[in-house]
């Protein structure tokens, strides 16, 4: 046999305990120059009435991550493919189409929620 690539397999296991997977409500996206993060929010209460840093009037939105994901920059065009073809798989099966308005008024532009925590957990690799 010569130097040929080999198809590759993935044997990918689930573990029982991360089968349920976890509810987010939204998703905030940041990066690194060697890493995209990934972090998914659960909404933890309705959007209560407060006081944004310059005293205007804001809802804020209590969250809480509920998981973290950090993926190498060469991965996430494949990540950004495999929504796009599942997206569109679902919108034909449903007829559903993208909301006029996001959740909570994030997302939609590409505009994310700041963290407001663990930002500084994640080292550049």
């Amino acid at each position: 046999m010569q130097d040929e690539e080999l198809p590759q397999q993935l044997q990918i296991e689930l573990p029982d305990d991360l089968a349920g997977g976890n509810y987010a409500d939204f998703a905030s996206i940041w990066h690194t120059p060697n890493v995209f993060v990934l972090d998914f929010i659960a909404v933890k209460q309705p959007p209560v009435p407060d006081t944004g840093e310059h005293g205007e009037a804001v809802l804020t939105v209590p969250g809480r991550v509920v998981s973290r994901i950090r993926i190498p920059p060469e991965q996430v065009f494949e990540v950004a493919k495999a929504l796009a073809t599942q997206l569109e798989s679902w919108e034909q099966e449903t007829g559903r189409r993208e909301p006029a308005q996001p959740l909570f008024g994030f997302g939609g532009s590409g505009r994310n929620m700041a963290s407001t925590e663990g930002d500084q957990d994640v080292a550049d690799d």
